[in-house]
């Protein structure tokens, strides 16, 4: 398990796309992957909004180091980052399953801390209540049992799957993902920022009113756009979501401006 003490050395923060760009968005994986999977935004995005996709310890180009497996030391970690990162420009956060309950309890921290807060929370496919996480006992099973799970949540793809040296490298990574959502407690704790969601009609990890359950965690709900498709509808919905979010990103700048 990863805690405090343990060294985390690898880059949090991939390079921007646009350092002078005046508006920034940090992108949050989901669990099992990596800042890969937001690559797709890059071209969609405007010349006024720079992209930073969050990388977790334990994969892609961080695969070495060891995976946080509880939530509370990995956002204190990232609370740590955040603060040595930000500047004085508005920023945004957005993330995808595991990554929305990153970015909210992120945004939480540094608030409890006194730092600024997100000018828009973007939150996808996991809402504080009505999301089913697998209980901590749940996860303590063979991998072929983790595999099985992703697999019927189409999180992993074929090729993948008949990959078995590929498997054996993302399945601890995968485990310790899961255990760190299965950790979460939930307080009911606000932010200070406006929240907007996205959901899907087939999500199975999703109650149908799970969305719901942000609006008392926000000053301004921003309501919760819903597609159709299964649990990673983000990557097939990539164009309707980032024009939807970035409106939504550029509005409350200007009211912030």
């Amino acid at each position: 398990m990863a805690d405090r003490t343990a060294p985390v050395t690898g880059r949090w923060f991939q390079a921007e796309s646009d350092p002078d760009a005046p508006t920034r968005l940090f992108l949050f994986h989901y669990a099992g992957s990596g800042a890969s999977i937001y690559r797709e935004w890059l071209p969609l995005l405007p010349a006024d909004v720079s992209a930073q996709f969050i990388q977790l310890p334990g994969r892609q180009d961080r695969l070495k180091e060891q995976p946080f497996t509880e939530i509370e030391p990995l956002i204190e970690q990232l609370a740590d980052e955040f603060e040595a990162e930000l500047d004085d420009r508005p920023f945004a956060f957005f993330g995808h399953c595991m990554g929305s309950l990153l970015s909210y309890r992120l945004a939480e921290e540094i608030g409890r801390r006194g730092g600024p807060a997100p000018v828009l929370l973007g939150a996808s496919a996991w809402a504080p209540v009505g999301f089913r996480t697998p209980p901590v006992e749940q996860l303590d099973v063979p991998e072929e049992e983790i595999v099985e799970w992703a697999r019927g949540l189409g999180s992993l793809p074929e090729e993948i799957l008949k990959d078995r040296q590929t498997l054996d490298m993302m399945m601890p990574t995968m485990r310790a993902d899961l255990l760190v959502c299965a950790s979460y407690q939930d307080d009911g704790a606000p932010v200070r920022c406006p929240i907007v969601s996205y959901s899907a009609t087939k999500d199975p990890l999703v109650e149908p009113a799970a969305m719901a359950s942000w609006a008392p965690r926000t000053p301004e709900y921003l309501g919760n756009r819903v597609f159709p498709g299964g649990h990673f509808f983000l990557h097939q919905e990539t164009l309707s979501i980032t024009a939807d979010f970035v409106r939504l990103l550029r509005r409350q700048v200007s009211e912030n401006g």
